[in-house]
């Protein structure tokens, strides 16, 4: 019998691994990248305690890589996540989730006159200010904060 205190997961052998996700985020970050309906195997784990965030989440998904695109909407529920990408059950990359200037298609506009929430076109914001967490709507101009937005 061992006296180990971590919590074993298997190792991943090709995949990627979602870390230093906000533990109130986690749920948010599954559903983003629709981890429901995938076949893979896939490991959650959440409340792992973090010197950064207190509580922090985790994600393994075996045989899956994500596109920018993907991880640019996570960018806005989680944005100082970390993804190792896994190959032959070495980490072959590290990226940070880094929040982009431009977000289409991700967030709604709360401005119920802006012409994305009356016509069938595709939401565009900037994001006006990473550190504040400020997005500005191209096409009515409304700000909003990143704590305060729906997603689509």
């Amino acid at each position: 019998m061992s006296n180990k205190k971590e919590l074993q997961v298997a190792a991943l052998e090709n995949g990627t691994v979602i870390d230093h996700i906000p533990s109130d985020k986690l749920f948010t970050v599954v559903s983003l990248l629709d981890l429901q309906h995938m076949d893979s195997n896939i490991t959650i784990g959440n409340n792992f305690e973090s010197k950064k965030l207190g509580k922090k989440g985790i994600i393994k998904i075996a045989g899956r890589f994500f596109t920018d695109e993907e991880i640019s909407r996570l960018s806005v529920v989680a944005p100082n996540m970390k993804l190792n990408i896994i190959r032959n059950y070495e980490v072959v990359e590290k990226k940070e989730v880094v929040m982009p200037s431009e977000l289409k298609g991700i967030v709604k506009c709360n401005n119920p006159k802006c012409i994305t929430n009356n016509e069938p076109m595709q939401t565009w914001f900037h994001v006006a200010d990473k550190e504040q967490g400020i997005l500005k709507c191209h096409y009515c101009e409304k700000e909003q904060q990143v704590d305060n937005i729906k997603l689509i």
